[in-house]
């Protein structure tokens, strides 16, 4: 055997070497594949990728951002606790951002010279970044899916052999890290669409149309991520659009002609709109953000097509949070109408078969009624709460039982059933007797046949009212206050009337001039007046749910928020004082008609912390309120007098309610018997153009006067309020106020100028 040279040897030994480091490079590649693999979570991934990059690279730090394609976001997740945290950064910025758009890595071997480099981070964490390897993540396709970072090479510096095996690393991990991706937008998609079934089935089930109409704009703007929302229908008879509720501003009634403004545009079009910039589109009425103080950015409208392909209305969002409004947005609002215009004429349908039962007010506006339905084959479909209460049974003793087996003991019902199918009208029958397991009921029956739209028979409907006791203490209850009050009072388990401080807003009110009217009307004639005023004044505020306190001759004190709270009680107080102001004018109304003098009233109000409770002797008590609260609402009702306002509202109210309402600052006074300044405002919502002409341009005026008159600049306030006085020569508020400026600039007050007027009476 031939000898082999020096030269040949060393060949034979180097060899050898290069295949086991080339095999010992896969083999660990293989490793990361499957230990990247072994991760059930996109996190857990990215953290294990971190770990093994960190470690092979001999670096102190790494981390791993992955692009959001419909964003343009590189980001990277992390858990912190039982809680997901998500770092975000634009694909086109710092190192990171040049990576991922250049598809090459780059070594950095002096961060803090290079201009692409973000010192921020090293701030905000305190640690000292030197230098940077940073390479793609590739597919085996080679399309870049985010950057791997590598910081602070722990001996020497990063090499180009760094950068080979940090791509080779990061390219055998990228395949699971697509999947995983993939895998987790079809998560989430599919729980948003679960999340959007449910919804939608949830609001389609609403039978009560203001209920519905609620539900409707919160789900909106949370589905949409919207700040705001507002739901405007068509009324056919006036070609307006009006809001009948609002997300986030007023739950007042909005009007405004159906062709006008990006509402009416979509109206008339049928077309949806996305304005991603308010203030850019002509189309904008900035006048709607300068009157609330609200700020519009973006804007999507979408219109409200029922099943004829009618368009009935518009639905529109505001300001999404986090940018503009997309095109997923417009597909899944879009989508959204469509249910929403269907449930909107199912509410609607209902209404109607209520309307349909000319019954006892209380019957349909108690709900604690028993309500059962039989379907047209003779089968108990629903049985409500109230039903299984009154007749003593259990749900499944009710539920799907044929109609005459289970009225098997009260036969006649079935055969006043079998007549109201038959001749197709409504039977009431009053103060009868059920059998039930546990005895006698007394009750009010009203059996209502169930038709559709198309004349189909579909049932009959069976309303129960409870004549018992308890019901009659109910009704007679809810003489003094509202009727849901006096049901929760009778039904709640916890004592409700017990003494206790509370925050509620109270109302005064008072007649005016009213010795001149009993004078002339005479003590019959004052009590007829009375009565019928009172009649008027209650139902008001029993609509928007306050409770009545007392009648003080003339006067009247209710509150809003007791005994229960309702969470927008300012705003119920305030439409209340708007609608006994609206229905006293229709009330004059019909006495000039009758050649009777009209009668004039000022409403005081005030949200305090008062007192309320049973209060009185062991013989008779009272169930009211005391406090200061109190006190300034009623000092209120009597300034309306001296400031020429019919309402007017502490601020203590202003400052707490929701809506949107024509209102302005009159003054800032110190109320006879204390010491700290208020500031007093009007409410004009009951005003229309022949009563208050030019509204809100002269409201403007007297605002810019008010304001110089309140910095001392009396000659600058007589100004704004003569403008305003051109406007409405009639506004004697006005006409005070350059009285006041005009004494004030005759004898200056002494010593510094608050604006704060000392008012001299109660």
């Amino acid at each position: 055997m031939s000898m082999m040279t020096e030269k040949e040897a060393g060949r034979t030994q180097v060899a050898p070497a290069g295949v086991a480091q080339r095999l010992s490079q896969m083999e660990m590649l293989l490793s990361i594949s499957r230990q990247v693999a072994a991760n059930e979570t996109l996190e857990e991934m990215l953290k294990t990728i971190i770990q093994l990059t960190t470690e092979k690279i001999h670096s102190e730090r790494g981390s791993i951002f992955l692009n959001d394609e419909r964003t343009g976001e590189l980001y990277t997740r992390y858990a912190q606790g039982n809680i997901r945290r998500e770092i975000r950064i634009l694909n086109n910025q710092g190192v990171a951002g040049h990576v991922f758009q250049s598809g090459q890595g780059v070594i950095i071997p002096d961060a803090y010279q290079d201009e692409r480099f973000d010192s921020s981070v090293d701030k905000e964490t305190g640690f000292v970044t030197r230098s940077i390897l940073c390479a793609p993540i590739r597919t085996a396709k080679g399309v870049v899916i985010g950057v791997v970072q590598s910081l602070n090479k722990r001996e020497g510096v990063f090499t180009e052999e760094d950068l080979k095996l940090l791509e080779a690393m990061t390219q055998q991990a990228s395949i699971v890290l697509e999947n995983t991706q993939q895998i987790e937008r079809m998560e989430i998609t599919r729980k948003l669409e679960m999340e959007f079934l449910e919804m939608v089935s949830d609001i389609t089930s609403e039978i009560e149309i203001d209920s519905l109409l609620q539900k409707v704009i919160r789900e909106a703007t949370r589905l949409l991520q919207a700040d705001r929302g507002t739901l405007f229908l068509n009324d056919e008879k006036t070609n307006e659009l009006f809001s009948r509720v609002a997300m986030g501003g007023s739950i007042g009634e909005i009007r405004l002609p159906n062709h006008v403004g990006i509402a009416g545009a979509v109206f008339t079009s049928g077309e949806t709109i996305n304005i991603p910039y308010a203030y850019a589109d002509l189309r904008f009425n900035p006048a709607f953000d300068k009157k609330t103080g609200y700020f519009t950015r973006s804007i999507i409208c979408i219109p409200v097509v029922n099943k004829e392909g009618r368009t009935i209305g518009v639905t529109q969002m505001l300001n999404k949070k986090g940018g503009s409004f997309n095109q997923e947005d417009e597909s899944r609002l879009k989508a959204f109408t469509a249910q929403v215009a269907i449930a909107l004429e199912n509410a609607k349908l209902f209404e109607d078969v209520q309307r349909m039962k000319n019954y006892n007010e209380s019957v349909l506006e108690s709900m604690t009624n028993g309500v059962i339905t039989i379907n047209a084959e003779g089968i108990i479909e629903t049985a409500n709460a109230a039903s299984l209460k009154i007749l003593r049974v259990a749900l499944d003793e009710v539920l799907k039982k044929p109609a005459r087996e289970f009225f098997i003991d009260n036969a006649w019902v079935m055969e006043r059933v079998d007549l109201v199918s038959k001749a197709r009208k409504e039977a009431a029958l009053m103060d009868v007797e059920l059998d039930t397991p546990k005895g006698k009921v007394s009750a009010n029956l009203t059996i209502l046949p169930l038709i559709s739209g198309d004349d189909k028979d579909l049932g009959t409907l069976i309303m129960i009212e409870d004549i018992s006791s308890e019901k009659r203490m109910k009704s007679t209850m809810s003489r003094y206050m509202d009727p849901g009050l006096a049901a929760q009072l009778m039904d709640g388990e916890v004592d409700l009337l017990g003494g206790k401080s509370v925050e509620a807003t109270v109302v005064f009110t008072d007649i005016r001039s009213f010795t001149t009217l009993t004078e002339e009307l005479g003590p019959q004639g004052t009590v007829k007046l009375l009565n019928e005023y009172f009649t008027l004044m209650v139902d008001c505020i029993q609509e928007e749910g306050g409770m009545l306190d007392k009648f003080i001759g003339d006067a009247m004190m209710a509150a809003f928020g007791l005994p229960i709270p309702k969470g927008d009680d300012e705003d119920r107080a305030v439409r209340a004082a708007i609608a006994m102001i609206d229905t006293l004018n229709g009330f004059n109304v019909k006495r000039a008609r009758e050649g009777k003098m009209a009668v004039h009233m000022g409403i005081g109000l005030n949200t305090d912390t008062v007192v309320s409770g049973n209060i009185g002797s062991p013989k008779r008590m009272d169930y009211t309120m005391i406090g200061d609260g109190v006190n300034l609402a009623a000092r209120l009702e009597s300034a309306c007098k001296q400031y020429a306002a019919q309402i007017l509202i502490s601020e203590n109210t202003f400052r707490k309610l929701r809506g949107t309402y024509r209102i302005r600052e009159v003054d800032k006074v110190i109320v006879k018997g204390k010491t700290r300044p208020v500031s007093i405002y009007e409410v004009l919502d009951y005003h229309n153009e022949e009563s208050f002409p030019n509204l809100m341009e002269s409201v403007n005026y007297f605002k810019d006067g008010f304001h110089h008159y309140q910095g001392g600049r009396f000659e600058k306030a007589i100004i704004g309020f003569q403008e305003a006085l051109k406007l409405n020569p009639a506004d004697a508020l006005v006409t005070m106020y350059i009285g006041r400026c005009e004494q004030l600039l005759a004898h200056p007050p002494e010593g510094h100028w608050d604006g704060v007027w000392v008012m001299e009476t109660k």
